[in-house]
């Protein structure tokens, strides 16, 4: 069992920056791979960031293409944790942010390949 637990959202203007943080239990943490997603009211939960081992000592991180070059995904496996940089943030980044993990190699994109969740953490980007 993997627990999840997101931290670090909140009120920013546009423009601002926000970094979250996701703490996972688990002593295999290395070889999750991690995904971030993001609901806005009314809408379905979309893909943001993930990132997942490519071998040799690294890791592959991929973005949504609203958010490329603007969010960084990183992850720090001494503390098992993975954040997400949001910079430039806009009015439609408003969401509550859901930090995601699955054992299963591989970028994954759909909220269906990932079998555990945080409680999400709410982001409000005013304009």
């Amino acid at each position: 069992q993997v627990q999840l637990v997101e931290s670090g959202g909140g009120l920013v203007q546009a423009g601002g920056s926000l970094r979250l943080s996701c703490a996972a239990s688990g002593r295999a943490f290395s070889s999750y791979a991690m995904g971030w997603f993001r609901q806005a009211p009314g809408k379905e939960r979309e893909f943001v960031a993930a990132s997942s081992w490519s071998g040799v000592r690294s890791y592959r991180s991929y973005y949504a293409d609203s958010v490329k070059g603007r969010f960084t995904i990183s992850r720090d496996n001494a503390k098992n944790t993975v954040y997400l940089q949001m910079n430039s943030l806009k009015p439609e980044d408003t969401a509550v942010y859901y930090c995601a993990a699955t054992f299963s190699s591989g970028i994954h994109y759909s909220v269906y390949e990932y079998p555990y969740w945080g409680q999400g953490t709410q982001v409000t980007v005013s304009s």
